[in-house]
Formats: structure tokens, C-alpha cells, sequence
């Protein structure tokens, strides 16, 4: 992911063309008439039969895809809609932006101009760009950590903060712990850039778009490739909890060179590209780097649980293992764009995907399965069975959650749950809740308890040697706090003073910011669902993590409000519209 701000003017464009947009779902009628791809073999078929139900099931207008072995592109295919409007069909001549996946990319130059003596990887970053601003009171920050994402610093888009004075400032010892983080991959671009004497754009062209013959790839995101991609799609609505049937809208056209994430491709280009990964590093006509600069690309350095519970991080990629194989993985998350990679290595097939809309989450069950079904026909295996779709709207343990909890004296809420489905009461209707993941909940009716995510708590199970959890005994919708007979912990928490000051609706004029909201939960402030942890002042760490490097801090406290806060490296100002 990467930030790029937007101008005020840009902003009121953007809302003014998200209010002409339909609502987009895939009705039965919709379903039996969504754009396909002809497919020619049992495998196909069984693929294609999967993305659409899970284009169903997701809401996804669009998916472009993309499949190679270690010779040849197998497939490129299109499916549902580059355009909603003008029902334009998705075809594999369609940019779509590929979003963190382009981190790879960034790799692979470093690594060439490692292999070209112009780079020492254990140097540090400062010796090369000694302007940057950052400050590395945890130790020098070298090339490696910012490719292994063990930096420190935080996980912000932009190096250059709106505050002329404002530094990037380390939470951890370099190489201490896994912290995504994107402003390491913009300074990494800063510093190909440097070595290589071009920009960013020419680099990459120059060093593994033309090597690759990927020629219709955008190195960077500009007007210039809006009439060749996708009308991408983000919540109609942002400033709600977005459900996932839920009202989307044409996102405005983004322009950056930042690269965290700034390249756009097409199913054939990446094909090509994951090849290219395929035969370690080797092009159609020359090595991109060398196998030993391979070898250090693939090798795992650090735990990456973000990307799942066995993934480690290599440079630029994750490295994982799918039914005992060694696989590379990646996924990317733009404003209007999702994508995914896997790259078998042993054997010998990669996938690429991509989704024209941004709901949260990431095509990787596609590229996994499609990885699966090459995998078994070039080992005349079985097919594998489509992996299940599942709803969002099912729960294995909804009743669980049924009850009603209260506040004192005060109408609290009731939740009542059928099968695997669980609703909230709202004035005698119910509404249906969607399954966030955890013990946490959402809001399936527009504006209707919409604002904020149900959060569920449990008590800690009588034997601490327990492996299930313990009963339910509390839910949180924003500020509202609500316990049920079984909660025993105390219901009166102390308050500072100046946290009143701090809460309320915050908005950022980026694309990447929208809504904020911070309010006072059992004596904490909260914000996006994190509770916030003081460190002094104004200022607050977020993320849960002691050594988090994420900082919210609230700015001109003015007749007894904050009027500004600054999370995640943009600026939200405090808006009082209902």
C-alpha cells in the first residue's frame, strides 16, 4: 500500500463522482450473465466455476488473471467487468494495479545494482541518503532491513510528511521483530533511483520491464494508463463499516511514483514476470540477477504472520510453503485494487489475480487454487476439489453471542442467533450481522447501526489450561459499552480529563484516509477499532505491539477540541457533520 494524497478539489470531484454510482451486486440474474472466459479443459472449468461463485460471494465486480509454468504463459482470462456502468467485460489487455506486489520489483533492482558493486545491502541507508528524514535512535537501518520489513520504522506511504519538521522514528532495534512497512520500499525506490542515476519510472523499464518484454506494464500509475485499465471500485460509503454486499463506487484516478506499490500491469505481463521467478531470476534473454541474488530474494529471513502462520519474509517477498512445496507470495492492496501472487517453486507453475474493487480483502485463494490445478495437471494427479466459498453472513459458534447485554440502567442490545447466523435487534427488526473474524461483527443493513464494528469479549475460562474460550460476557459498539449476567469485571473505569478533548470524527483528504473515529472505551481512547497506549502528552502509540512504531497525535486543542490529528503519517481534521 501506498499514500498518496489528494488534493481538496480532487476530493470534492471524487465525491461528486461516487454520488452517480449504482449499487453493485451480483443478483442471480446478474450471476447467470457474468462475462466468462471460454474454457478449454476440465481444469479451467473447474476454475472459472470457482471464481465466479467467489466473485459472487465477495462482491467483486472484476478479476483479471493470469497463469504461467517455467516455458510458457498457460492462460490469461477475464472475468465480470472492467466497467460497471457500460458493462464493459474485463479482458486480459485491461491494467489493473498490482499494488505491494510491485515490492518485488524494487527488489530485484537492488539486488542488480548489489551484484553491480554499486550497493553494499549491510550499509546504511543514511551513508546513501543522508537527507532522508528519519531518526534511528534503535540502531542504522540498512538496505536489508528495509527489504525484510525489520527496519523499525513505521508503516507510513509517504517518507516526506506534510510537516516540514516531522521524522520517521524507529519503535525497534533493526532486525528485532516483522513490521510491514511501506515507507521502507518508498525509500528504497529513492535509493535505486540514487545509484542508478534515473527515476524510478526509467529504472524499472530499463532493468526488468524490457528485459522481461513486458510491454504493457506502467512502472508507475499516471493518467496516461487510465484509458487502458479497469475502472477500479472502493465503499460508497466510507465512512461506515462496509459490508460485503455492501454499495461501491468508481474511486478516483491516482497518480504516484511511489514504489511501495505504484506499478499496473496486465495478466499476460505478469505472467511473464512470475516466470521470470520461476527459472530464479533467469529472463528470456539474460538473467535479471543471478542465482545467487536469487537464492537471497527466496531465503526466508523473519516470521511474517500477516501473511500467514508459517510465512516468512524474504526481500520484497514472502516465502511460504503450499502442500509441502516451496512457494513465493504476495498480495497487494491498492484504493480500488486487489491482487495476489503465488509462485510454486518446486513446482513449477505461478498465478496472478487481481480484483477491481478494494473490500478488504485479497484474491489469494484464487492464485492458491489455481497454483493446485496446474500443479495436478502437470503431475497427472486428480484434480482438487474447488475449496469452499465461505459466507460471510455464517458463523460456526453464532450462539455464542446471543443475549442481551446492558449498561446499567440503560437499553442495551439484544443479538439472537439462528443456525450458523446472528442478528442485532434494531426497534423489534433484525438486522442481519456479517462475521468480521475473531469475535468481532458488522452491520449488513446501510446507515443501520453502520458506524462502528460490534466487538465482542469473552471472560478467561475457569481452567487456564483450556483450549476452548471462555463465555462471551461484553460487546462494544463504539463508546457504548454493554456486559451480560456472566460479566464480573469492574463496569466504572477512571477517565483522563484531557481524552475528551481528543475524541470525536476525524477526515483525511487522502485517498487512502476517509473517516476516523475516536471515542472513550472503558477509560481508553480507541481509534480504528486499536486501543491507544499514552506515551506522553498528546501523543499515543497504536497497535497493539509495546514496540509499535505507529504514533497517533492530536494537534490544536481549541475551545476544548482537538481540531487535528495526525495517524499513520497523514493528517485528519475534525469534522462535526452528523
Amino acid at each position: 500500500m501506498s499514500i498518496d494524497c489528494l488534493s481538496r478539489r480532487l476530493f470534492l470531484a471524487r465525491g461528486a463522482r461516487a454520488a452517480l454510482a449504482a449499487r453493485f451486486v451480483w443478483s442471480p440474474a446478474m450471476r447467470a450473465a457474468m462475462p466468462l472466459p471460454l474454457a478449454a479443459s476440465p481444469a479451467e472449468e473447474s476454475l472459472d466455476g470457482y471464481i465466479a461463485a467467489y466473485m459472487t460471494a465477495m462482491n467483486a465486480p472484476g478479476m483479471t488473471l493470469g497463469m504461467t509454468d517455467a516455458t510458457t504463459t498457460v492462460r490469461t482470462a477475464g472475468y465480470g467487468f472492467a466497467d460497471v456502468d457500460l458493462r464493459i467485460p474485463v479482458n486480459d489487455s485491461h491494467l489493473f494495479q498490482i499494488g505491494s506486489i510491485t515490492k518485488s520489483f524494487v527488489a530485484l533492482v537492488l539486488l542488480q545494482l548489489h551484484e553491480e558493486g554499486k550497493l553494499d545491502l549491510e550499509k546504511p541507508v543514511l551513508d546513501y541518503l543522508p537527507g532522508l528524514p528519519i531518526v534511528t535512535e534503535f540502531g542504522p537501518i540498512t538496505t536489508h532491513h528495509l527489504l525484510t520489513h525489520t527496519s523499525g520504522l513505521p508503516d507510513y506511504g509517504e517518507v516526506f510528511l506534510s510537516d516540514p519538521s516531522a521524522r520517521l522514528v524507529q519503535g525497534f532495534k533493526p532486525g528485532e521483530h516483522f513490521h510491514y512497512c511501506n515507507a521502507g520500499f518508498s525509500i528504497l525506490g529513492l535509493l535505486a533511483a540514487r545509484l542508478d542515476g534515473r527515476p524510478w519510472r526509467e529504472c524499472a523499464q530499463a532493468r526488468i520491464l524490457s528485459p522481461l518484454e513486458m510491454t504493457a506494464t506502467m512502472p508507475v500509475l499516471s493518467t496516461e494508463g487510465r484509458v487502458r485499465s479497469a475502472v477500479g471500485y472502493e465503499a460508497f460509503r466510507d465512512d461506515l463499516v462496509y459490508p460485503r454486499q455492501g454499495k461501491l463506487a468508481p474511486a478516483p484516478n491516482l497518480v504516484m511514483d511511489t514504489t511501495d506499490g505504484c506499478i499496473a500491469s496486465t495478466p499476460g505481463d505478469m505472467a511473464r514476470y512470475l516466470r521470470m521467478l520461476l527459472n530464479h531470476g533467469q529472463g528470456p534473454h539474460g538473467r535479471i540477477v543471478s542465482e545467487e541474488s536469487f537464492a537471497r530474494m527466496a531465503t526466508p529471513c523473519i516470521k511474517a504472520a500477516d501473511f500467514s502462520d508459517t510465512a516468512s519474509y524474504g526481500y520484497g517477498i514472502a516465502v511460504d510453503t503450499l502442500d509441502g512445496h516451496k512457494i513465493l507470495r504476495h498480495t497487494g492492496g491498492m484504493v480500488a485494487f486487489a491482487s495476489s501472487i503465488h509462485v510454486d517453486l518446486d513446482g513449477g507453475v505461478a498465478a496472478f489475480a487481481s480484483i477491481n474493487a478494494m473490500q478488504g480483502y485479497r484474491p489469494t485463494a484464487v492464485t492458491e487454487f489455481a497454483v493446485r490445478l496446474l500443479r495436478a495437471g502437470r503431475e497427472s494427479k486428480p484434480l482438487p476439489p474447488a475449496p469452499a466459498v465461505a459466507d460471510p453472513l455464517e458463523v460456526e459458534n453464532a450462539s455464542d453471542y446471543a443475549g442481551t447485554f446492558a449498561s446499567g440502567t440503560e437499553a442495551g442490545l439484544t443479538f439472537g442467533a439462528e443456525s450458523k447466523r446472528l442478528f442485532v435487534l434494531d426497534n423489534g427488526k433484525r438486522v442481519p450481522l456479517q462475521h468480521a473474524g475473531g469475535d468481532n461483527f458488522i452491520s449488513t443493513a446501510e446507515g443501520v447501526l453502520a458506524q462502528h464494528t460490534f466487538v465482542f469479549g469473552r471472560a478467561r475460562p475457569e481452567d487456564s489450561k483450556a483450549s476452548a474460550p471462555g463465555p462471551v460476557v461484553e460487546v462494544s459498539y463504539g463508546s457504548d459499552w454493554h456486559v451480560n449476567a456472566r460479566y464480573q469485571g469492574p463496569q466504572h473505569f477512571a477517565v483522563p480529563q484531557e481524552y475528551s478533548a481528543f475524541a470525536g470524527r476525524y477526515r483525511s483528504d487522502s485517498a487512502w484516509g476517509g473517516d476516523a473515529r475516536v471515542f472513550v472505551l472503558k477509560g481508553r481512547l480507541v481509534v480504528e477499532g486499536e486501543p491507544l497506549e499514552p506515551i506522553g502528552g498528546a501523543l499515543f502509540r497504536w497497535g497493539g505491539e509495546s514496540w509499535s512504531p505507529e504514533t497517533v497525535e492530536f494537534c490544536h486543542v481549541f475551545e476544548g477540541k482537538a481540531r487535528m490529528m495526525k495517524f499513520a503519517g497523514m493528517d485528519f481534521w475534525r469534522v462535526e457533520v452528523g
